[in-house]
């Protein structure tokens, strides 16, 4: 039984691979748009590129379920060929006062493997309680004329470390944000830091051999990022700013397709951008991008907080009194692996308890009351911590054998 199991899951496998075997990536642009309670999805453009630097292995799973998720599925054998699970700035942004009463339009950017023969992709956004608020599906033809064909011009880069072919590691690059080009030494510095703070956590480090960190120098005509709050706006490679949704200290960029333009010809799936600024701020959205600052001196435990975010979805454990009293609800369980609410506790971390591995402490997720975390303290808790608490580290190991096992 166990042979005729191990055949079946090979062949499967097999299969997803030799129907998307043409070694080239696929590049989706989509437009999310709507207001606090309307949802849009709209096809921007497709293009593709050579190369797929992208998961070989459970092609057809996702590890956590994410804000939204994009299948790719053979359209004349069903066969799902590849999926991938991702939140959204869009999704953050509908919770906010100002999505009551305006409408907005945000780009997305997915990269799949080029299937060989028509597929349909499908786009799912979920709602807080997992059910689906708006989907896409369309078809893929691979030898649709209007499926832009890119040549990519390879920015300036330097691995900082490099365990392997892409292909078959972890390729995180580490980009340059507000660098001027008298100041891209000064970058590459910046990101050997970034890099060696990751890898100062575990599980990171004793899977370092897992991972590729290559360094983007992307040169910016200013130096520093755009502060609106001080009417301050610069010309840099990413046009990231400070002061999104409002919030002093949130540092994101919207321009994502001018993001993965620029990075065109390096192997990436994950992505920190470094800004070239000494404000304390930043963000990482799941399985989309992290952004922090470079020269705060908070700079090594941010770095590392935010990647937790957009490499392994991990919650935000720290909590308010008065904001986002509606992120989670009693009656669902959030799919954030280090957060809870009770409601599917035997999926999350009440092994660990039981087993006195891990604890049960009320306040994360931003809210006081109602939502639960596993430790005192912890990487994505405060600054302060001096590692990920053990709930987070069972996660990101997860993760890390998601892509590579």
């Amino acid at each position: 039984m166990f042979m005729r199991q191990t055949i079946l899951l090979t062949a499967s496998l097999f299969m997803c691979v030799c129907l998307c075997a043409q070694e080239k990536t696929l590049r989706l642009d989509y437009i999310f748009s709507g207001t606090d309670k309307s949802v849009e999805i709209s096809l921007d453009e497709m293009s593709c590129f050579d190369g797929w630097a992208g998961r070989r292995v459970n092609l057809d799973e996702v590890p956590v379920r994410g804000n939204g998720q994009i299948s790719l599925t053979d359209d004349a054998s069903g066969e799902v060929l590849y999926r991938q699970s991702f939140s959204t700035l869009f999704q953050e942004w509908q919770t906010t006062e100002e999505a009551t009463r305006v409408r907005k339009s945000f780009e997305n950017v997915f990269l799949l493997p080029m299937p060989q023969a028509k597929a349909k992709v499908r786009v799912e956004l979920y709602d807080f309680w997992g059910n689906t608020a708006a989907s896409l599906s369309h078809v893929i033809d691979p030898h649709d004329i209007l499926i832009r064909k890119i040549t990519p011009q390879v920015p300036q880069h330097e691995y900082l470390l490099k365990s392997g072919a892409p292909e078959y590691k972890i390729d995180v690059a580490i980009v340059a944000e507000g660098y001027t080009a008298e100041e891209l030494d000064l970058f590459y510095n910046d990101a050997r830091i970034a890099m060696d703070a990751i890898l100062a956590h575990e599980p990171f480090g004793q899977n370092k051999d897992s991972f590729n960190f290559v360094a983007v120098a992307l040169e910016s005509n200013d130096s520093g990022v755009s502060v609106p709050g001080e009417g301050e706006w610069k010309d840099t490679a990413l046009k990231a700013h400070f002061n999104t949704f409002y919030m002093d200290r949130y540092l994101t960029t919207l321009r994502l397709k001018n993001m993965h333009d620029r990075l065109c010809g390096i192997p990436y799936e994950h992505i920190v951008i470094l800004a070239n600024t000494d404000t304390y701020g930043g963000g990482g959205i799941y399985n989309s991008y992290t952004l922090t600052t470079a020269h705060h001196p908070a700079f090594k435990p941010v770095v590392v907080h935010e990647f937790g975010h957009s490499f392994a979805g991990l919650a935000d454990e720290y909590y308010y009194d008065d904001q986002y009293v509606e992120y989670y609800y009693p009656d669902c369980e959030p799919w954030e692996q280090n957060i809870t609410t009770l409601f599917d506790f035997e999926s999350k971390w009440k092994d660990m308890l039981d087993a006195g591995q891990a604890q049960l402490l009320e306040g994360a997720g931003y809210q006081s009351k109602g939502v639960y975390r596993g430790s005192e303290d912890c990487r994505m808790h405060t600054n302060k911590a001096e590692a990920f608490c053990p709930v987070c580290q069972r996660a990101i190991g997860r993760i890390i054998e998601f892509y590579t096992r």
